[in-house]
């Protein structure tokens, strides 16, 4: 769960830029295994990230609502995933640029307006999403949000700004790690597992606005519209070309299955200890309930510190990976190291976004859990248009030379784009007249 460089997602331009130096030098002069290690992180890094608060709240909601019902959802999920970061690791690798430099390149300034727009509007729901993490996971224990999210603001503020921030990066990381637990916890609770086989390989799929609702959810949670942004930038700092980006191919599908593996175990978790007696989620507590097989008494605990440490690291990078996207795209001066004076749209995007997510985070009687999944569900509606840009830019032959898509990258990439297209307009069209599809397949 961590961010970016060079383009516009530069967000972890500071974590990156120190090991893009002797990067191609290391992988000529080392044996395969190395040069891999040494290229490792983007693909990796980018598929956790889609496992933060917003993330962890879908997938729990998932099982405790649906049980097993929707993990065929995950083949074809995999698969769209792997496809769309390879696209745009691919893409920083050969050209060199970011997501956004090449969009305000390639379409001008109106389509970049747009596409950014949209970037704009996904990543403060995320954000959003974040602090209302943060207020979840310290609730837990006890600490009011009225109290955590300002001194978590401010804390994010500093560390960007001012403190060392690839430090910190590490510890949420570690905390986040915590997660790894519902794997345990689902072969703890014992869960149907042919039942489980058999809902992997049977479709369910129905009209309702709720299954709906929760569909487009799962989708904008697993390919939000930031991570294909960060995926470049973050191949761009590291300094992997054409040359060596077949490594870079490896670590992007590595880390696709691991974080789909991932929510694999969370759904069955949640489906095994909460639908399994009717329980659905609607607090951090409840979804802590699915660690009890592994944790006893100590499962809110040790979700709150899972919770926490994704949600601080994903809250300090994304308003800054915002920053330098909108920044980059119109040629803005930026720089964590600037005033408000030099840099103004860039401190300006990004204390906006922070000062967003910490008072919509505060909000008295907030239901929590459903904020989280709402911004995944705006991840979803968003996502078409930054897609359509990534596929337009990975086949343009002039850019991409022989690194173009294949005729299978292309049929697979554009039917994610048009069924998520097809399914966010299904969301609104059924939020807007709820009884249109009360019927079920």
């Amino acid at each position: 769960m961590a961010k970016h460089g060079t383009d516009a997602s530069g967000a972890g331009r500071r974590l990156l830029q120190r090991s893009a130096q002797g990067v191609r030098r290391t992988v000529a002069r080392r044996p395969r295994l190395v040069a891999y290690l040494a290229i490792v992180g983007p693909g990796v890094i980018t598929a956790a990230a889609g496992n933060d608060a917003g993330g962890i709240a879908t997938f729990a909601s998932v099982g405790a609502d649906y049980g097993y019902r929707l993990l065929w959802l995950l083949i074809p999920l995999t698969i769209s995933l792997g496809i769309v970061q390879e696209m745009c690791a691919r893409m920083g690798a050969v050209t060199g640029k970011g997501l956004s430099d090449l969009i305000r390149e390639k379409f001008g300034v109106r389509w970049t307006a747009f596409v950014m727009l949209a970037l704009l509007v996904a990543n403060g729901g995320v954000t959003v999403s974040e602090f209302v993490g943060i207020a979840a996971a310290l609730e837990l224990l006890s600490v009011p949000r009225f109290v955590s999210v300002p001194i978590a603001a401010m804390a994010i503020w500093w560390l960007i700004v001012k403190g060392t921030y690839q430090r910190v990066e590490r510890v949420f990381l570690a905390m986040s790690l915590v997660f790894l637990a519902y794997v345990v916890s689902a072969f703890v609770a014992h869960p149907p597992w042919l039942t489980v086989a058999r809902e992997v390989v049977r479709p369910h799929f129905d009209l309702s606005p709720a299954f709906l609702f929760t569909f487009v959810a799962v989708i904008g949670t697993t390919i939000s519209p930031y991570m294909q942004v960060f995926i470049q930038s973050s191949v761009v700092e590291k300094g992997v070309r054409a040359e060596n980006y077949r490594f870079t191919k490896i670590d992007v599908w590595v880390g696709t299955i691991l974080a789909i593996l991932i929510v694999f175990f969370i759904v069955i978790s949640t489906a095994a200890t909460l639908n399994v007696h009717g329980e659905h989620i609607e607090s951090a507590a409840e979804a802590a309930r699915a660690l009890r097989p592994l944790a006893g008494p100590y499962a809110e605990m040790l979700f709150a510190i899972g919770l926490f440490g994704a949600s601080m690291l994903a809250a300090g990078v994304l308003p800054l990976a915002t920053a330098y996207s909108i920044s980059e795209a119109f040629g803005f001066e930026k720089g964590v190291s600037s005033s408000f004076r030099e840099a103004p749209i860039f401190l300006g995007v990004f204390t906006f976004l922070v000062v967003l997510g910490a008072t919509v985070a505060m909000i008295p009687g907030l239901s929590l859990i459903h904020v989280l999944i709402v911004t995944q569900v705006i991840n979803g509606v968003l996502l078409p248009v930054v897609l359509i840009a990534v596929l337009k830019l990975v086949n343009n032959r002039e850019l991409m030379g022989t690194h173009v898509n294949g005729p299978v990258y292309n049929i697979a990439a554009w039917l994610t784009t048009i069924i998520v297209s097809l399914l966010s307009i299904m969301v609104i069209i059924s939020t807007i007249f709820p009884n249109l599809f009360s019927f079920r397949n």
